[in-house]
């Protein structure tokens, strides 16, 4: 496989983390659109929102746990937003599951 996210997650490619356990990695985005901005993907791979299943649906809600934990731990106390583009025509462009949290200033919709 030939995924940019898991060659992140197994170390291949370096990256500046934000967090990691069992389950999901965090890392900075090495293209910000907000003044914190990172991303936190599963482990395992999942290539879409579209491919959550009940088999691995448990990764997602876990990730959805840590977001909040991360954006404490860097102080994060005035919001955030959460994003996932699925497919082509929404903006995915590495077909791995991954969700963008951005913070530190007022985000326009």
């Amino acid at each position: 496989m030939d995924c940019i996210f898991c060659k992140i997650v197994s170390g291949e490619i370096p990256s500046k983390k934000a967090y990691e356990d069992e389950f999901c990695y965090a890392f900075y985005d090495v293209n910000p659109k907000a003044p914190i901005h990172f991303l936190v993907v599963p482990r395992e791979h999942i290539a879409s929102c579209d491919a959550v299943t009940a088999q691995n649906s448990a990764a997602v809600a876990h990730i959805f746990e840590v977001i909040p934990q991360i954006v404490r731990q860097i102080g994060v106390t005035d919001g955030y937003r959460v994003i996932s583009n699925c497919g082509r025509a929404a903006g995915q462009t590495v077909f791995h599951l991954h969700f963008h949290v951005l913070a530190g200033t007022e985000l326009p919709w």
